[in-house]
């Protein structure tokens, strides 16, 4: 038996175009109404390769409870909040808790990618950045450009 080569522009070459990476745009159709400040497309990967330099340090936070456990603690970071998240009242108490506290917050589009960014096959919805020496210079262009974008009314 030979196996016959399939058409490159076949529907199955079709099919895994649609399935693989979807691009900025496509997905801020599934943001929240509470997904404010979201970040742009640029900061979106900035974060992503702090998140990832952060988790070779061990210096993130994942998950709500995690998060907020360590927040009422008193730790200081970027807060990233993926804006496709459902239901809202899961994680909307923690841009407030953000607020009081004088953390810098921002909204991503995804939580698959928020979960890949760090090391993980499972979503996840919030992740907070801890400062540290082995990535500073990304940390600092990251929290500059956070504490820059305007906050919700």
């Amino acid at each position: 038996m030979t196996k016959i080569k399939a058409d490159p522009d076949g529907p199955e070459a079709q099919t895994e175009a649609c399935s693989g990476e979807r691009t900025y745009q496509e997905l801020l159709v599934n943001q929240n109404p509470i997904a404010q400040p979201l970040a742009s497309r640029r900061l979106t990967r900035k974060l992503y390769k702090c998140i990832k330099k952060a988790v070779k340090q061990k210096q993130i936070r994942r998950g709500v409870k995690e998060v907020q456990k360590f927040v009422n603690k008193g730790e200081k970071g970027i807060m990233v909040l993926a804006g496709d998240t459902l239901p809202i009242e899961v994680y909307c108490h923690l841009p407030v808790m953000c607020e009081d506290r004088n953390l810098p917050y921002v909204y991503i589009p995804s939580k698959t990618d928020l979960g890949a960014a760090a090391g993980s096959k499972r979503p996840t919805c919030v992740i907070m950045v801890k400062p540290h020496e082995e990535y500073q210079e990304a940390y600092d262009e990251c929290l500059e450009e956070v504490q820059s974008l305007p906050l919700p009314l």
